[in-house]
């Protein structure tokens, strides 16, 4: 049988994968509308809902980026 939902676990073994993904979406500059609709931030939102202590919002994760990256570029 064949599933396409992952374990807790193997959703916490990508994580840093899809912090990097959300990173790529960042830096090109996809609309935080856009964002919401991709799957790392549909993984990011269950492993927040699942382990809130742990996993930030993908929202807050996503305003993070965006502001370090505004950061960055202010001081170039």
């Amino acid at each position: 049988m064949a599933s396409d939902s992952l374990s807790l676990g193997e959703l916490e073994a990508q994580y840093p994968l899809y912090c990097k993904a959300m990173r790529i979406l960042v830096r090109d500059g996809v609309t935080i509308n856009k964002a919401r609709r991709t799957v790392c931030w549909q993984k990011l939102e269950i492993l927040n809902h699942c382990l809130p202590r742990q996993y930030r919002e993908p929202e807050q994760l996503y305003l993070h980026l965006k502001r370090d990256q505004l950061t960055a570029a202010g001081s170039r």
